[in-house]
């Protein structure tokens, strides 16, 4: 008898955990809607208790995985920086138990990142990297009409306070076909998470330990990582980095008619770059023609591996999805591929792609992409992918070159195509989506949001926080 209990408590023991999903955040665990609406906010709190009055009244909006229903409601996502949290009066106990970098914001971690040059926080629009963005709510919808009542309701929601103020804003949307600003379907590839209550289709794999994703969960090494403090704070949160980026269209389609003679080989060579066709088939699947049937298909646009094309003539072996995640490629520098992975919102903003756009003056133009990366370890993940994944190619024996679509390019990069008899190497590749800013954030919990509004600490908080990096 003992022996059979020994047994039924061993098999319950291995059994990932129940993940909290009412107290998770909606914007974690499911992903943004087909077609999507929203907007972005981000907020300054110059005294403490307007800004934990404020995080008091959105708290109704704020919406948990576990009641998100994207065909009924809009909803609200909630991130606090750290000089957020200092502005709100968080004991200094819990802002020293966060992770240094986030401590320190992404500005300050520049080198780390490699933002530097068209990227240097020196050229970041404000309020980005000065301390004065201390709060990010986004409201997300399906439809045009429930985006504008979820974001009247987080403007109910701050206005009127003398205490807290916005100090940038941007609208975001689908565009037509749901493309990103070069013309790509986008969000495909994102990661199964264990007990997300989200069914992934067969091509995801196994699914990734939550303590990956969220705070207070076992990760793929078998144990939870280290959370802030109190545990009402960390548990069920997580860390968001958020880029901002501006695509240079005419820079984008100046490379594909200087490489391409007819639109056909502009297109694949379009495919090359990112490893899928714009309609979003992947080239391991169709090799020389775009199938956009399978593009749009989510049980078979993802559902492939690298294993028949180990030299990258297929996709190739420097192209953005395959550097983003080289699921069985072999690489040069090993490492588990599964605890890099992150958690994407990709949210585009301005005019959609213009395949007619070649000029310089295309290039200024206000679009691009908001990417919320969402991780348990988010800024050492980012940290990670930029350094050697992103802006490196020895990973995978590419030496010097660097991602073709968000890589910061140095002057006469080059991207090689593997060809037999012989590659093809193209010189001159530009950077195609230049960092207008970035900041990182916390996503408490719902319980850590009502824990953060019932503090009782500085009544008023210093009004600048810039970050010590970055001059202006």
């Amino acid at each position: 008898m003992s022996s059979a209990n020994d047994s039924a408590s061993a098999a319950l023991s291995t059994q990932a955990p129940a993940l909290e999903l009412h107290e998770i955040q909606a914007t974690v665990l499911r992903q943004r809607p087909t077609p999507y609406f929203g907007t972005h906010i981000f907020l300054r709190v110059d005294d403490a208790r307007a800004g934990r009055a404020f995080l008091e009244r959105l708290m109704p909006y704020v919406d948990s995985a576990a009641g998100w229903r994207i065909a009924a409601n809009a909803w609200l996502a909630v991130g606090i920086s750290s000089s957020g949290l200092e502005a709100l009066g968080i004991p200094e106990t819990s802002l020293r138990s966060f992770p240094e970098a986030f401590r320190l914001g992404m500005a300050a971690r520049a080198r780390q990142l490699g933002d530097e040059g068209l990227n240097d926080p020196a050229q970041w629009e404000p309020p980005f990297g000065t301390g004065q963005v201390h709060i990010g709510v986004s409201a997300f919808s399906n439809s045009e009409e429930k985006w504008r009542r979820a974001l009247a309701l987080a403007r109910e929601q701050y206005e009127g306070f003398s205490g807290i103020s916005v100090v940038h804003m941007q609208d975001f949307g689908a565009q037509p076909g749901d493309l990103n600003p070069l013309g790509y379907k986008d969000g495909i590839d994102q990661p199964a998470i264990e007990g997300s209550g989200v069914e992934p289709p067969p091509a995801y794999g196994r699914p990734i330990k939550a303590g990956e994703f969220i705070l207070g969960y076992p990760g793929e090494a078998g144990v939870p990582l280290p959370m802030p403090q109190p545990d009402i704070l960390g548990r069920n949160g997580t860390y968001v980095g958020l880029r901002k980026y501006q695509s240079r269209v005419g820079a984008f389609n100046r490379f594909l008619r200087a490489n391409g003679s007819t639109e056909q080989e502009c297109e694949l060579l379009a495919a090359k770059l990112v490893g899928r066709w714009r309609s979003g088939a992947p080239l391991t699947l169709a090799p020389d023609v775009d199938n956009p049937a399978l593009g749009a298909d989510p049980h078979r646009n993802n559902d492939f591996n690298y294993a028949n094309d180990p030299l990258g003539r297929q996709a190739p072996l420097g192209c953005h999805i395959r550097r983003m995640n080289p699921r069985d490629t072999e690489l040069a520098r090993l490492t588990d591929v599964n605890i890099h992975r992150i958690i994407r919102r990709g949210t585009t903003y301005g005019p959609p792609y213009d395949p007619n756009a070649l000029s310089e003056e295309d290039d200024r133009v206000p679009r691009g992409a908001y990417f919320l990366f969402i991780s348990a370890k988010a800024m050492t993940t980012i940290e990670f992918l930029q350094q050697e994944w992103i802006n490196d190619g020895n990973f995978t024996a590419l030496g010097s070159e660097r991602d073709p679509i968000i890589g910061l390019q140095e002057e006469g990069a080059a991207f090689t195509i593997p060809k037999a008899p012989v590659r093809r190497r193209l010189h001159g590749i530009e950077t195609f989506n230049v960092l207008r800013g970035g900041e990182y954030f916390f996503m408490p919990s719902l319980s850590a949001l009502r824990w953060l509004s019932e503090l009782r600490g500085t009544a008023n908080a210093p009004q600048d926080r810039r970050s010590p990096s970055v001059s202006r």
